[in-house]
């Protein structure tokens, strides 16, 4: 199968993320989203990049891939967080980071494309506060990998 990198709204960005992430609702917002598609036009998976969630990194110069989801077509994954990363340099962003559940996920797709662990995270509590509380977005109480990739 030959894939190929398309735009993608971030309308149908987040619609293929309702349909295919395993344990995440698509994100509110995004700076940029890419998808890649197969010969027939087919979608097989996005990425979509926003600002940084940990507001130590929302320093301007970088941004996070917040969501990849694909449909379990090989490569898809790893030519998503290279396309993000390339489309992050070439917009002036020196740096993306990501995280995975370092329980359920090896992180290959994201070393393929030349990304590096840069920590183990604990478990979090989650974001719920007495006012206001918050419902559980699915990455509460796992351990999480970040990985990132800069120049």
């Amino acid at each position: 199968m030959t894939l190929h990198l398309i735009p993608v709204s971030f309308a149908d960005a987040c619609g293929f993320v309702k349909l295919w992430h395993r344990h995440l609702a698509p994100p509110i917002g995004h700076r940029f989203s890419v998808a890649v598609a197969d010969e027939a036009g087919v979608l097989r998976g996005v990425v979509i990049v926003g600002r940084p969630v940990a507001r130590s990194y929302d320093n301007g110069t970088t941004v996070e891939v917040t969501r990849l989801a694909t449909d379990g077509t090989p490569n898809a994954g790893s030519m998503l967080y290279a396309a993000a990363w390339r489309a992050a340099k070439a917009l002036g962003y020196r740096r993306v980071v990501t995280y995975i559940l370092a329980d359920e996920e090896t992180g290959a797709s994201l070393r393929a494309a030349g990304y590096r662990v840069v920590a183990q995270r604990p478990p979090r509590a989650g974001w719920t506060t007495p006012s206001p509380p918050r419902e559980d977005r699915g990455a509460d109480g796992v351990p999480r990998t970040l990985f990132e990739v800069s120049s």
